[in-house]
């Protein structure tokens, strides 16, 4: 008996490629705008700033740059979320560029591996796979993520192994609980994760009554883990909700601000709360309050 020989992923996204050039040509023409505007920046007579630059020094200005599309999609501003996201688009093609001048790798290689991986994890839709609904896709897609994995000769020697150690810490925390739980260590539910929060909460309080720094700040770093817990079981980005939490603060910070005027830096606690209190009720009186979808 034969084996079935596999899909030819590549040639699966390439026809998707071309089912789509046409509706969604000037889409594929600004891809090209900038992928010339930047070639052009590399060139021998381009910008030196771009000409200077490597793989690596190029690697913290990614960071930075999805970090601020982060905060742009979180403030909720389309104009900014958009130009953010371009910043992004901008810093992939420039190192792609870098790399294939060095005699690495290009854009092309860069777009085809990613094509053809989502063709492959998406049998559901390029395959004969069902899936009706996101949480059998997630299932699909792991499972064709294991077999990848398993395949490979240097394996992981644990199952929360693979989050960036860059990721800030909240975004790591829920990566590492997604990791966990795809092994079955997971809570059932949002209100069994909130009672373990709750738990956490009182140890916490227990640590600061007993004033221990040490102790505090193991407690507190259960209390933030336990919270991103709930968070992932309401289906969240606990990222997002404490960017849009900051961005709160900051708003009714100002609203504080305009109130005291000269006396912010010399109003008593008490006076501070009662400014804060009116700009909390004139925020939402406003409708300044956003019910989250």
């Amino acid at each position: 008996m034969t084996d079935t020989p596999a899909p030819d992923f590549a040639a699966i996204a390439r026809a998707q490629g071309a089912a789509r050039a046409a509706s969604e040509r000037e889409a594929v023409a600004r891809l090209i705008d900038l992928v010339g505007v930047i070639y052009r920046l590399r060139d021998a007579d381009g910008c030196p700033w771009d000409r200077a630059q490597s793989v690596d020094s190029m690697a913290q200005n990614l960071l930075e740059e999805a970090a601020e599309a982060h905060e742009a999609i979180a403030a909720g501003g389309d104009a900014e979320t958009c130009e953010e996201l371009g910043d992004v688009l901008m810093n992939v093609v420039l190192i792609a560029r870098i790399a294939e001048q060095d005699g690495r790798f290009g854009l092309g290689a860069v777009a085809a591996g990613i094509a053809e991986k989502l063709v492959r994890r998406h049998p559901h839709v390029f395959g004969d796979v069902k899936a009706a609904d996101a949480q059998a896709a997630l299932a699909s897609w792991n499972a064709v993520k294991d077999q990848e994995q398993a395949a490979k000769a240097r394996r992981r020697a644990s199952a929360l192994d693979g989050v960036p150690e860059a990721l800030p810490a909240l975004s790591a925390g829920a990566r590492t609980i997604d990791k966990a739980a795809a092994t079955g260590f997971d809570w059932p539910n949002a209100p069994a994760a909130m009672a373990k929060l709750n738990e956490e909460v009182a140890e916490l309080r227990d640590a600061v009554a007993a004033g221990r720094a040490a102790r505090i700040e193991d407690e507190l770093g259960d209390v933030l883990f336990a919270a991103v817990a709930v968070g992932r079981k309401a289906g969240l980005d606990p990222e997002l909700a404490l960017r849009r939490a900051l961005g709160k603060f900051r708003r009714r910070f100002a609203a504080l601000e305009a109130q005291l005027g000269p006396r912010l830096g010399k109003a008593d606690l008490d006076e501070l709360l009662a400014a804060w209190d009116r700009a909390v009720q004139g925020e939402r009186a406003g409708g300044g309050t956003v019910e989250l979808p």
